[in-house]
């Protein structure tokens, strides 16, 4: 066993790196400004890394030494620039919203450099299902919050690994409602449901959407949790859905993965501060 060391012994500064689930113990799906990718701007090793998401552009001190995901690497002077952004962020706000957009920049052409991978699917779902949330309910988790019943809530994120709607009830029993409305807002979708584990042992819901193997899936499947979810919505909250689509024709869907412009077959073009090729790890 000499030959399996079980550490990455690899520097991480300047990497750019996924992050998710056992990273967010405590935000089912994430935060809603974060997009679990980040730049490690200081990680000699993989059990402690500082990063900055790409999307919230908040500091992150994560441990990846279970789970490596490495998309691309970033220039020394982009890392020079975004450590000069975040020490002027500390400041002052407006060089906060300044920061925030040359990360969610850098997090796109990162996106676009990669093209549509096993590896960029989970961040492209939770970036589409991020615009969702804003949408419908925008608070600080990913998650679409329905009052489903008198004293009934439940609380919807994305499994982006498994491409999965789950529907965490606050009950333990049934909710043969809430059952009969996923079966009409998600038709021809597998259905079902499970117990969490722990003493509460609330009920569990899931819709599976099936993994997508194109950006086009994605989107289309996007568009189909955004369907299904205002459905339920509808049904269980119509006055509410009836201010969330006045907004909503006002301004326009959240439509961010437009922003992206790499083809199916690959990777997109070049784009200047970054380097090398995604990796993973586990």
């Amino acid at each position: 066993m000499a030959d399996v060391p079980g550490i990455c012994e690899l520097p991480l500064t300047r990497a750019v790196v996924q992050y998710r689930d056992v990273h967010e113990l405590y935000h089912p799906g994430g935060r809603i400004s974060d997009i679990g990718l980040a730049v490690v701007v200081s990680g000699r090793f993989a059990s402690s890394v500082r990063a900055v998401d790409l999307g919230s552009a908040d500091v992150k001190y994560l441990n990846l030494s279970s789970e490596l995901v490495i998309l691309d690497w970033v220039y020394d002077p982009t890392l020079v620039h975004l450590r000069r952004l975040s020490d002027e962020a500390e400041k002052s706000p407006a060089a906060g919203d300044t920061l925030r957009r040359y990360c969610f920049d850098v997090g796109l052409r990162v996106l676009n450099r990669r093209g549509f991978t096993p590896l960029t699917r989970p961040t492209l779902l939770r970036i589409g299902f991020r615009d969702i949330c804003r949408d419908l309910d925008l608070h600080d988790s990913t998650v679409v919050r329905i009052v489903t019943g008198p004293g009934r809530i439940t609380r919807v994120h994305l499994d982006y690994d498994a491409s999965a709607l789950v529907f965490r009830t606050n009950r333990r029993d049934s909710d043969d409602g809430l059952e009969r409305a996923l079966r009409l807002a998600f038709p021809d979708l597998e259905y079902g449901q499970t117990r969490e584990a722990g003493r509460d042992g609330h009920r569990v819901y899931y819709v599976r959407f099936g993994v997508p193997v194109t950006f086009s899936e994605v989107q289309r499947g996007i568009r189909t949790m955004r369907r299904g979810l205002g459905r339920l919505v509808a049904r269980f909250e119509p006055e509410r859905f009836q201010a969330v689509r006045g907004l909503v024709s006002t301004f326009g869907e959240r439509a961010t993965l437009d922003r992206l412009t790499f083809s199916e077959s690959g990777a997109g073009d070049l784009t200047s501060g970054l380097e090398g090729a995604g990796m993973s790890v586990h």
